[in-house]
């Protein structure tokens, strides 16, 4: 574990440890480079001393810096340091998604709907930088505090070697596909399948297959049905099942073939609940035995009866030579060679109709086929299969026209079936192939692409101005913006509601950029005189009760308490009491439920500890937003966000804590780490 101040790559000064994994333990780090909060995964000493783990790590780790997508956790940087190997990541304040699971035991339809979509678009992205995930699960799935759903983890499980398989496996085998227990080769296919795992669990509440040990678990997804998730929960809608089963069908030919179709698929379920437009592919074979059409049936059955026709023919042809051999005994050397000839062409007819007896049982499906291959053995087939066979190369950034001339010399084709935008690849080229990158496959195979229709640009609406804060901000993130928000006095819109944007209403940008909202304070704030009343926000989350005091351009501060009347998580109270007339930009502090009983004698209320002194006003503050968070034994806390508390002098606010006498606390300024107080003493309360 590191200590806290430790410096990494002479840029990412450790602020404290937030988790831990099987691989790694995750801080929170800033980057004194570009002045930012950052997550970084450092791994644990007992995988350090693998230089094969190591140099895959890295490698998948500097793949993933590649993909920037809103649904992912972006990977900023990989670096070793004194022996330390590390990733830099987005920081992403949250709760992952099993966590969530957990609370809510399930969840709705649409909950689970809209968080299967945001997670498809993220291996969207991914998939179409030739990127596949591998370790696709709840746990990797991360709920930030604005609702946004990213996934993480890109690249690592590849970068599991047979030393450290049974480490990773442990927390993954109840997700994983059959090809990747088989230790068969996964694609894209294989993240449908986990995708599909885990939607199965947020609308159940629970695994399909479970087990004792991680084999008998992967044994399951190889050999056992899935139970149907309308089972554990009747009311599912049939779309949304049919969607779930069609992901995790065993053999991957069945499942979507990208996941661009899943996604479309799981739209179209939120209008019609009900619909049957899921197109499942029901062969009961489960290794994927092959479909032979009705004709090719009718020409086996004419060849069967024209060799019996041949075979036939050929007794009856040599019948009278035996018999009269056998009676007149003439020329009995010459007897022997007619019967020789006789026999073997006897036996070479019952040869020919047992092998295409034993053709049409195999395209039946009566032999039992356990690998995972189409009719791989099929007597159809030349007697050399890999004479026959190309290996797919990556078409992925070439344009329509040359991918065709590659493939064409290949003895393959390419054929374009959809067109989509992207900030990745340049317009005219291929960003998806549904085929991967070294999958052996039959000449005259067709691979079908999708090209890149360009960046795509989004206009900010009109009519913004004079909505409230918190409809304009939806509105701007439902179309994958983000959003800062400012205050701004203005003498015309009432105090909570949009003064303004910047870019401007009309203005066009990319997906993912930010949008400065500015929200009006009322006519000059506090020195205006104007009064706001404090909001009744007891029993609301602390992310709801942020979001109405902002509204009316009040600031606010974060403290904690015990109470049964309230959930946890949930606010208790305020400071001042709701009702309360305060002047406009004035601070709230928001009591927030720990969790704990207020009259239980065994547990110890957040307010157990008091500061004693104040904090001055650092000298390298200039006026921006303030943050101040307060950091005890590895546990960080917000205790202040707003502007500046130092405008009647040294901020003196009672801060309090139930982790001890000492702590440390930073300040950042527009999320930007300008000081810090290393030791803040408290005392009893």
């Amino acid at each position: 574990m590191l200590k806290e101040g430790i410096i990494l790559g002479e840029r990412y000064e450790i602020l404290s440890r937030v988790g831990s994994g099987g691989m790694a333990d995750v801080y929170k780090a800033n980057d004194h480079k570009l002045n930012r909060l950052v997550a970084v995964k450092v791994m644990k000493a007992e995988f350090r001393e693998d230089k094969s783990f190591v140099s895959k790590f890295q490698k998948e780790a500097q793949s993933a810096a590649m993909l920037s997508h809103p649904n992912v956790v972006n990977v900023f940087d990989v670096g070793e340091d004194r022996g330390l190997y590390y990733i830099v990541m987005e920081l992403v304040e949250g709760i992952t998604l099993k966590n969530y699971i957990t609370k809510k035991g399930k969840l709705s339809v649409k909950e689970a709907t809209s968080i299967a979509i945001q997670v498809a678009l993220g291996l969207q992205a991914a998939h179409n930088r030739g990127i596949v995930h591998r370790d696709v699960k709840p746990q990797n799935i991360i709920i930030s505090t604005d609702g946004k759903v990213k996934l993480s983890d890109f690249g690592i499980a590849k970068a599991t070697n047979s030393n450290t398989i049974t480490t990773n496996v442990m927390g993954s085998v109840h997700y994983s596909s059959p090809e990747q227990v088989r230790g068969g080769m996964s694609d894209a296919r294989s993240d449908i399948y986990s995708l599909g795992i885990t939607m199965y669990e947020m609308v159940t509440g629970r695994v399909p297959f479970d087990g004792d040990t991680t084999v008998a678990i992967a044994i399951k997804h190889l050999q056992e049905e899935m139970v149907p998730p309308s089972k554990y929960t009747p009311d599912l809608p049939h779309a949304l099942e049919q969607i779930i089963l069609k992901a995790t069908m065993k053999t991957s030919n069945k499942r979507y073939q990208n996941v661009g179709d899943m996604i479309e698929d799981l739209k179209r379920s939120l209008l019609e609940p009900d619909g049957d437009f899921v197109v499942m592919n029901r062969l009961s074979d489960p290794a994927g035995t092959v479909k032979i059409s009705e004709k090719e049936m009718n020409d086996v059955r004419d060849s069967l009866e024209r060799d019996k026709k041949k075979a036939k023919q050929k007794k009856q042809k040599h019948q009278p030579i035996v018999i009269e051999n056998d009676y007149e005994e003439e020329d009995k050397g010459g007897s022997k060679l007619e019967k020789g000839l006789t026999i073997g062409g006897f036996l070479v007819g019952i040869i020919i109709i047992a092998a295409l007896i034993f053709f049409i049982a195999n395209m039946a499906g009566l032999f039992d086929n356990s690998k995972d291959t189409s009719v791989s053995s099929s007597i159809v087939k030349e007697e050399s299969v890999a004479d026959e066979q190309v290996t797919v190369p990556s078409f992925l950034g070439m344009t329509l026209e040359d991918a065709i001339a590659q493939a064409n010399a290949l003895g393959i084709g390419v054929k374009q079936v959809a067109t989509e935008s992207s900030d990745v690849y340049a317009e005219g080229t291929i960003l998806y192939q549904n085929i991967a990158e070294g999958t052996k496959v039959d000449k005259q195979t067709t691979i079908e692409v999708t090209v890149s229709g360009g960046i795509s640009q989004i206009t900010i609406p009109s009519g913004l101005a004079g909505m409230p804060q918190a409809d304009a901000e939806k509105i701007l993130n439902d179309m994958g913006l983000t959003t800062v928000v400012e205050l701004q006095a203005s003498d015309s819109v009432p105090v909570g509601s949009v003064v303004s944007t910047n870019p401007s209403e009309g203005s066009v940008v990319s997906p993912g950029a930010s949008v400065t909202v500015y929200v009006s304070s009322g006519s000059g704030g506090e020195s205006s005189g104007e009064q706001v009343t404090v909001p009744n926000v007891s029993g609301e989350t602390q992310e709801r009760a942020i979001s109405a005091l902002s509204a009316l351009g009040l600031n606010y501060s974060i403290s904690s308490g015990s109470s049964d009347l309230v959930g946890a998580n949930e606010v208790i109270s305020t400071t001042p009491e709701a009702g309360s007339q305060v002047p406009a930009g004035s601070t709230v502090t928001i009591i927030v439920n720990d969790g704990g009983s207020s009259d239980s004698s065994d547990s110890q209320s957040e307010d157990s500890y008091v500061s004693t002194g104040t904090l001055a006003r650092p000298d390298q503050y200039n006026g921006g937003r303030v943050t101040l968070e307060l950091v005890q034994n590895g546990i960080t806390s917000i205790i202040y966000q707003g502007s500046n508390p130092w405008t009647s002098g040294d901020y003196s606010s009672p801060i309090y804590s139930s982790y001890g006498t000492n702590g440390t606390i930073n300040v950042y300024e527009d999320n930007s780490l300008i000081a810090r107080y290393p030791v803040v003493t408290f005392r009893a309360a």
